[in-house]
């Protein structure tokens, strides 16, 4: 239930931009009557109003999240805050602008937010976040920790230049693809190359309570 509430921006996201840009004249008409007020010049045109339409469906999209969550007494995770901040500012500059270069950007700059913090946070407060999230769930030697940090550091960075490359190398169209495939599809096949590495390093339990590290 997380794992799609986490990915639902961006399958609205997508789903948006596919049904507005196969319709682009009736996208564009509708997008004036009811976003012209928050379009620069009020007027919206059919090369642009499909991920103009799409971007106002993840601003809401991701304002429902934390609304939904708040209404449940749920904690707010601290990176959709920031995801929030992010999408509605970028966001809002390519609605007002009738410019998607801004919300272009946004994936990559969550993905070096994100990145960033794994890196700053053993140097400002000596603590490893990875292991701070999942810590409770495996036990792994220090040294495993650090390298597993530094591997996401690595992987963020590298994700946030492979958006650029891609928005600004390929149409509009093939950005959005790979925003929902490309991306979604990276992270798992990370995650799951994490997972078969650290599978020679979680320490088992002994039958004396203690813990050993599989060699």
């Amino acid at each position: 239930m997380k794992l799609l509430l986490d990915f639902l921006p961006i399958l609205l996201f997508f789903g948006t931009f596919k049904f507005a840009e196969g319709r682009k004249d009736w996208a564009a008409d509708f997008a004036t009557q009811n976003f012209g007020f928050i379009v620069n010049g009020g007027k919206v045109g059919p090369g642009e109003a499909p991920v103009l339409l799409a971007t106002v469906v993840v601003i809401v999209a991701t304002l429902a999240q934390v609304l939904w969550l708040k209404l449940r007494g749920r904690k707010v995770d601290t990176m959709l805050w920031v995801s929030l901040v992010i999408v509605v500012v970028l966001g809002g500059l390519t609605i007002w602008f009738h410019n998607e270069t801004f919300i272009k950007w946004k994936p990559s700059v969550l993905y070096w937010a994100m990145g960033t913090a794994l890196w700053l946070a053993p140097l400002v407060a000596g603590k490893n976040l990875l292991k701070v999230l999942l810590g409770e769930q495996i036990q792994l030697p220090a040294k495993v920790w650090h390298r597993l940090n530094f591997a996401w550091v690595a992987f963020f960075a590298g994700m946030g230049l492979l958006n650029l490359w891609v928005a600004y190398s390929f149409s509009t169209d093939a950005w959005v693809n790979f925003k929902l495939f490309g991306g979604i599809g990276l992270m798992l096949a990370f995650t799951l190359a994490q997972g078969y590495y650290l599978s020679r390093y979680i320490e088992e339990p002994k039958g004396d309570g203690t813990t050993e590290t599989p060699r």
